[in-house]
């Protein structure tokens, strides 16, 4: 048998890539371009496991097809360098981040380059390169010199701005801004001070500082995003996390919140992962309503989607994070209402939002007045409110509304129906019913006295109708060290932008990566942590930007990764455009997804790129979930019992490290050597070998499932990985990893190479002409592909390819008019093992310059077709004979036919029925 010498021929071909370049994208207009991209990866201390190169195999697939298909393809890979994993071993070492950082990335990068992927090493980028990240604080200053215009729906200068400010003042400016923006002549803008004048540009900016409502981590000493925190508790290290209002730098995405909503109707994206956006943008159509506070010039506004059902209001709630919910607070309820304040608002807004059964709530004392019908209504806090949608505060309809309705039954408020419908077992009547109750509205439908609510609230002056987002402005600080620096100094307590011309603003040294003894993030330790301008020296920011930063615009770094001009050359990102396709997690779909979406058409406003949407095509592969393993302690000894007998003991399951179990049969030495505890281990075994029992759970270092792609290059090949990956299943399903399953496509790659070469493993291939079965099992092959590479559907190929191997194989075939087309076929799944055959079939180029082989119809139409012969209403033969017979000539060769002529014992068929192409029956 031929030996087909894996390590051998993928170090050979991997050195032969790096040394040619053969993966290396120039800009070309003679040829059609291809953007493979993957969402690259944080580099951990861990390196990869066999989950992680899932959707890297299946883009490293569809690139080296478009390759074969004429396309020029960009397949690039970088690194989200900067983060929060790097900064606590800092924290915990001392070691700088940048140096595990370094270290993670080169382990990475390793294991990648083993599995054999069509990158482009050239273009890598890593967001915590200074080089890098120099265009990241460029992209932030130009947001801050820019505003939304509403006229143009579009981002423009903040000089133009200022110009119209000086001509006109603001009553006419239609932009983006703060809610409490006031309204100015030109006259009062040019009395104001420059302090006063850049204060009012704040409220303006497309990224700006305000005091927010964060979730700010002690123990951390930063704010956390709500994907970092989990029930109250930050998802790195189990810290309580508390909500607190700071001064934070944000990112006013709401701009842009309608042409988020739009631009996903062009998108080729899977619609779940559409539908979580438009979720999380959330557009609401309805009113805003002032209601006062009595005994009070306090105002309470609230966003409301029906405010037709405003007569049917029987309570206010506030969010416990609300200024007012504290103010409103009377003495005789301080003590029960403060109490519950401070435990609700430090519920993150998550936990919140999916706790509906738990109710809970605390009046405060005050009472609020309904504007359209002068009644007193009580002013609670309720932790179903969430301070980060509308404004804080809801009128609660409890005859309309379920979580209002069991807010009312728990506490016992009054609940009034308003709409017409029947109210019996928890019916919420109010879809399209008539007004009833409700004053001058009653008697008409929704939209009618939706209408005449709004006409009233703005004839007197106490609200709006309005558009509102679920959305809000991200939050673009962390107190951490580890980030990217803004690029503002601050003179007069207010942010100015540096020059450009001092870009990139370098990361300090620190003696420590922890925040300082006053509580300032850990820039604070910074010595000389300032700017220099003419006029003085001023404290540069102390805070770093978000891990999502330096991911929301690398896509376009990538095209022009050396360029110290410009953060990408126009020609060079109007040739790739936008990522062809995407491959990534779902777990992305409302933070990276839509800040880098917003990020795209801001710089498409600017004029700097040509596309306004980033990824065209984007698949999320499903999850590689790992198969534990265990073995079963009696308990109280260090006996262990295998699988089958377990229930005969008392014994407890425990995991094992499957590294050391083979077809779930465990390597008895080894586990002794995994653990000192385990050295002196016994074992009852069944028919003389230890079988552990097995289950499916997430991969993780914790269950000792975590199995390392290097050791399965190092048993099968990287080619036997890649092949292994895409067959578990399809691509976007969670899979069970299961090594015990991989020899299957191990013994196809030798299935493979045996075609090429004789039983003495000579290199043996004819120049023969193929036959007709040959040329049938290799279009067959062909076609399914080209199927599949349409519809992504991965594993299904590789199942043709088996068959096709199969079939060649037992037509004995070795014919190069076969083989050589075929080598080309399978080479973006096993690309060492087809770059290795394609070599030895006499060609000088790498596979990757060669063409897809052609389909073609003709090799799989049938020319003969195998008749079933019917005696008596029996299949008694098969024939196999040409379809172009006519009837009479059909009739003639069964008639002629041995087998037949015995079950007819001599006599004469009755009656003949043939089927051309289907049966003949023959009746005695």
């Amino acid at each position: 048998m031929a030996e087909y010498n894996f390590r051998e021929i993928e170090q050979k071909w991997q050195g032969y890539w790096k040394e040619k370049g053969t993966f290396k994208a120039e800009v070309d207009p003679n040829r059609p371009k291809f953007y493979s991209l993957d969402m690259f990866p944080y580099p951990s201390g861990a390196g990869l496991h066999v989950g992680h190169p899932l959707g890297y195999i299946a883009s490293d697939i569809v690139s080296r097809f478009k390759m074969l298909k004429g396309f020029n393809v960009l397949h690039p890979m970088g690194y989200d360098s900067f983060g929060l994993p790097a900064e606590q071993y800092a924290i915990q070492t001392g070691q700088h981040p940048a140096i595990t950082t370094e270290q993670n990335i080169a382990r990475y990068t390793e294991q990648l380059k083993n599995i054999g992927f069509a990158f482009d090493w050239d273009r890598e980028v890593r967001t915590s390169d200074p080089s890098y990240y120099k265009w990241t604080q460029w992209i932030f200053m130009q947001l801050f010199k820019s505003y939304y215009d509403l006229d143009t729906d579009k981002a423009l200068s903040i000089e133009s701005l200022v110009s119209r400010f000086e001509k006109e003042g603001n009553k006419n400016v239609k932009a983006v801004c703060d809610e409490d923006t006031p309204v100015f002549s030109a006259e009062d803008w040019k009395a104001f001070s420059e302090k006063e004048q850049q204060e009012m540009l704040l409220k303006y900016r497309l990224t700006f500082l305000a005091e927010t409502t964060v979730n700010w981590c002690p123990a951390l000493g930063t704010v956390l995003s709500n994907d970092e925190v989990k029930d109250g508790f930050s998802e790195r290290g189990g810290h309580p996390v508390e909500r607190k209002k700071m001064m934070q730098w944000s990112m006013r995405i709401t701009a842009y919140a309608d042409r988020l909503l739009q631009g996903l109707d062009k998108l080729d994206w899977s619609e779940p992962i559409k539908e979580m956006q438009r979720n999380w943008i959330g557009k609401s159509i309805g009113a805003e309503v002032l209601f006062d506070v009595k005994g009070s010039d306090k105002k309470i506004k609230v966003f409301t989607t029906r405010v037709d059902t405003i007569f049917g209001v029987t309570y206010l709630a506030l969010a416990p994070e609300s200024d007012l919910a504290s103010e409103l607070v009377t003495d005789d309820q301080r003590e029960t209402a403060e109490a519950y304040i401070q435990v609700a608002k430090n519920r993150s807004e998550r936990e919140r939002m999916s706790d509906v059964k738990t109710i809970s709530g605390a009046f405060t004392g005050s009472y609020a007045i309904n504007p359209f019908n002068g009644e007193e209504i009580q002013i609670w806090v309720a932790d179903y409110v969430l301070a980060g949608y509308g404004t804080g505060a809801v009128m609660a309809v409890p005859a309309h509304d379920e979580r209002d309705y069991n807010f009312a039954k728990h506490f016992g408020l009054e609940i009034r129906q308003v709409i017409e419908g029947s109210m019996e077992n928890g019916s919420f009547p109010g879809k399209g019913g008539l007004i009833i109750n409700s004053g001058f509205i009653s008697g008409l439908y929704m939209k009618d006295a939706m209408q005449k609510c709004i006409e009233f609230l703005e004839e007197k002056g106490i609200g709006k109708g309005k558009i509102q987002y679920r959305m809000r402005d991200a939050i673009f600080t962390r107190q951490r060290y580890w980030g990217e620096p803004l690029p503002v100094y601050f003179k007069d307590g207010l942010p100015y932008l540096m020059d450009e011309k001092d870009l990139p603003l370098v990361l300090p040294e620190v003696d420590k990566y922890l925040p300082t003894e006053d509580g300032e993030p850990p820039l604070g330790r910074a010595t000389n942590w300032t700017y220099k301008i003419s006029e003085g020296e001023y404290p540069l920011e102390l805070s770093t930007m978000p891990g999502w930063a330096g991911s929301s615009w690398y896509f376009f770094r990538y095209m022009d990764p050396k360029n110290d001009q410009v953060f990408a050359d126009k020609v060079k990102t109007d040739y790739w455009g936008a990522v062809d396709l995407y491959i990534g997690g779902s777990e992305h779909a409302t933070g990276h997804l839509l800040y880098s979406r917003f990020w795209t058409k801001f710089l498409y406003d600017l004029g700097v790129v040509s596309i306004d949407e980033p990824f065209q095509k984007m698949i999320n592969q499903g999850m590689i979930q790992g198969r534990s393993n265990f073995v079963y302690r009696i308990k109280g000894t260090n006996t262990f019992v295998s699988h089958g007998l377990k229930d005969q003991y008392d014994a407890s399951a425990m995991h094992v490290d499957v590294n050391i179990v083979y077809n779930d049969q465990l390597n008895l030495e080894k586990f002794k050597a995994w653990r000192p505890d385990l050295a002196d281990a016994e074992f009852i075994l069944e028919e003389g070998k230890y079988i552990c029992g097995a289950e499916v759970e997430k991969m993780s270092k914790s269950k000792y499932n975590v199995v390392n792609p290097d050791d399965i290059i190092e048993r099968y090949g990287a080619d036997t990985l890649r092949l292994y990956e895409m067959f578990l299943g399809p691509l976007e399903q969670f899979k069970p990893w299961n090594t015990n399953g991989i020899d299957g496509v191990y013994k196809f790659l030798r299935k493979l190479w045996n075609l090429y070469h004789t039983a003495s493993g000579e290199f043996a291939v004819s120049n023969e002409k193929a036959s007709k079965e040959e040329l049938k099992a290799l279009h067959k092959a062909i076609k399914k592909m080209e199927e599949d590479m349409a519809n992504h559907s991965f594993n299904t190929s590789v199942s043709s390819f088996m068959i096709c191997v199969n079939e060649l194989t037992a037509l004995k075939c070795n014919k190069k008019e076969v083989l050589e087309p075929l080598a080309v076929l399978i080479s973006p799944y096993s690309p060492h093992i087809s770059e290795e055959l394609w070599a030895l079939l006499g060609n000088s180029e790498s596979i990757t310059k060669a063409k897809f082989p052609e389909f073609k119809e003709e090799y799989l139409v049938e020319s003969n077709f195998e008749y079933p012969v019917m005696i008596n209403g029996k299949m008694r033969a098969k024939l196999d004979l040409p379809l172009s017979l006519a009837v009479p000539e059909i009739e003639k060769a069964a008639m002629a036919d041995a087998t037949v002529q015995k079950w007819l014992e001599g006599k004469a068929p009755k009656k003949v029925i043939i089927v051309p192409g289907k049966i003949i029956n023959l009746v005695v």
